[in-house]
């Protein structure tokens, strides 16, 4: 499919008007929006839900030099009503980003801060997502104020509660990743969500110097799970550049909430795609706990003289587990053999009878210079993996 961007100058002299194509025809999936690497603006942060109607919403913020991410973030709102065969804008959020699209109770939710490293801010849309509430203070959707990380991880129910990992990024040492510690926010399942008070936070665990032999970089982007014992874990992205052999950390987390434990001898477990951000579910069907994670082929490792694995973003792939600890990969999803300016990344998915349906931030070629790297994404992509149980 061809589309015509339409570009509009602003002149002292008046206006002018240009036009500039790209072409979408070769990127994986369905695009739901596009934005060139030309804008400053990249496409940031993918989320997905499915509303009680069927309906599906999606949502991503922009980051980059051109946006606004360090002042108060945007996003922006999509639905399809045709199962993601094509997708229309529906809303723009002022004050939203690394928010999560999550349906509670029958009733449409975006949780996450309202900045880069800003308050935590949760919002109901009664409409399917047309329009949203406006969190201002402690009654009406302001949860956290501070400096506050995430990104669209999953919002569980367990044992009456809703569960959602985040991080502080208050952390004594001001640098990416060592300024990240990680905690859990949880609230009854009937509570009212938009009352700060209904949340109750963890202790934090900030950045351990000793941790893996002095190589911690930090962790970020944590998961909520519930392993088969009942026991909650938020567990997070390792940054680890002193091997490609990427991992993950599992943080414990009370039965209250109230309290985060780490055991650095047990805690970091090997994780295919563990240096960059994935998804955990568990599928009662099938009893197994499933990813998509952005792993690092073994061709790759032996070819690339790069040390850092979260730069190595061109392959998704599927994974399962029965158990949290090994995992199993299904399927390679998405590939690409080019490293540098293409991208698979950020991944958000859900479940759908079957199936399963998820975004990708995607980095790819475009008809007029591509992506600005494979980080800097341009497109914003839906996809579905039909009756996964089934992959071999």
């Amino acid at each position: 499919m061809k589309i015509v961007a339409i570009l509009i100058t602003v002149m002292l002299s008046g206006f002018s008007l240009s036009a500039q194509d790209f072409d979408d025809s070769k990127v994986p999936g369905v695009v739901v929006t596009y934005s060139p690497a030309s804008s400053g603006k990249y496409i940031g942060s993918p989320s997905l839900a499915i509303l009680p109607n069927g309906d599906y919403v999606a949502s991503h913020d922009f980051f980059g030099p051109e946006s606004n991410e360090h002042v108060r973030a945007t996003s922006k709102i999509f639905s399809s009503s045709n199962k993601g065969k094509s997708w229309k804008e529906i809303a723009e959020i002022d004050g939203a980003f690394w928010s999560k699209l999550f349906v509670h109770q029958g009733t449409l939710w975006l949780i996450g801060p309202d900045r880069h490293h800003g308050n935590t801010l949760v919002r109901r849309s009664d409409d399917g997502g047309k329009t949203w509430t406006k969190p201002t203070n402690g009654t009406n959707g302001l949860i956290l104020e501070g400096e506050y990380h995430c990104a669209p991880m999953p919002i569980i129910e367990h044992n009456g509660r809703i569960w959602r990992a985040m991080e502080s990024a208050m952390g004594p040492i001001k640098k990416w990743g060592k300024r990240y510690g990680a905690f859990m926010l949880s609230a009854p399942v009937g509570a009212d969500l938009l009352q700060a008070d209904s949340w109750t936070s963890s202790n934090i665990l900030y950045y351990d110097s000793t941790y893996l032999d002095g190589n911690f970089g930090g962790w970020l982007e944590g998961n909520a799970v519930v392993d088969k014992e009942g026991q909650v874990w938020d567990i997070l992205r390792v940054d680890d550049r002193s091997t490609l052999e990427e991992k993950a950390a599992r943080v414990k987390i009370s039965a209250d909430g109230k309290k985060a434990t780490f055991d650095p001898s047990t805690g970091f477990i090997a994780f295919p795609g563990g240096s960059k951000k994935f998804t955990i579910r568990y599928d009662e069907k099938s009893d197994l706990y499933w990813t998509i994670a952005n792993v690092i082929p073994e061709a790759i490792k032996a070819s690339t003289d790069r040390t850092n694995p979260a730069g190595i973003r061109n392959t998704q792939a599927l994974f399962s587990s029965p158990d949290l600890i090994d995992w199993e990969q299904k399927k390679v999803l998405l590939q690409h053999e080019d490293i540098i300016k293409h991208g698979f990344q950020y991944v958000d998915w859900v479940f759908n009878g079957k199936d399963i349906l998820f975004l990708s931030r995607t980095a790819y070629d475009d008809g007029v210079g591509g992506a600005h790297n494979n980080h800097d994404a341009n497109f914003l992509t839906f996809h579905k993996i039909k009756k996964f149980r089934k992959i071999k």
